[in-house]
């Protein structure tokens, strides 16, 4: 029996609707040809000097107690945006708020967070702190990177943060998977191993 297509012919969607979408995530990115695998992810970390850590640390500890996460705002401007600030002071990576990005009429949109030097790295803000959700726009937004690069480079990688909680996903392209990582890191407690990661998928 054939499962009925969830994209309607003809129909425009943006990445902010696969976000609203009830289906699977599994089901939403077979639209695509692609599948997801969930695993725990080996990633590894920079061994670079991150001279601003101990910084960035004292300053989230510091404001969590006064900060709200229900804001969307808030957790964009005085969590996620502070941490990969400093990722590029440490990478000198390009980056780009609300990139917009038109790949098809299906897979179009803006790009929260979107880096780019020696490797490149896709961030987006769960929007309403609904990682799951997140997770699915986050893997449809790596495939139209997929589709819209043209290097040989073989993955592709990205995460979706709530602002004190991230979580990495990687697009094998030759394989056309995606695997969600299993690994939640935190924000203050992870905060070293989640940086040296996010610079390692630049320098990389």
């Amino acid at each position: 029996m054939t499962r009925p297509a969830i994209l309607k012919p003809g129909q425009s969607y943006t990445f902010r609707q696969y976000f609203e979408m009830a289906y699977e995530p599994e089901d939403i990115l077979a639209e695509f040809g692609y599948t997801l695998e969930r695993s725990l992810l080996s990633l590894p970390q920079s061994t670079a000097n991150l001279d601003r850590l101990n910084n960035l640390r004292t300053r989230i500890q510091e404001s969590l107690p006064y900060i709200s996460l229900t804001s969307e705002a808030a957790r964009r401007e005085l969590l996620i945006a502070p941490l990969l600030l400093d990722v590029v002071h440490y990478t000198r990576a390009q980056l780009r708020l609300e990139y917009p990005l038109t790949v098809t009429e299906q897979l179009k949109g803006s790009l929260d967070y979107y880096l780019y030097s020696v490797g490149k790295l896709l961030v987006i803000e769960a929007k309403n702190a609904d990682l799951a959700k997140g997770f699915t726009q986050l893997a449809v937004e790596l495939i139209a990177l997929d589709k819209w690069i043209d290097n040989e480079q073989p993955i592709l990688q990205g995460a979706v943060s709530t602002g004190d909680i991230w979580q990495f996903g990687i697009l094998h392209r030759d394989q056309k998977k995606i695997q969600q990582g299993l690994t939640l890191y935190r924000v203050p407690d992870d905060l070293e191993s989640l940086m040296r990661i996010l610079v390692k998928i630049l320098e990389s």
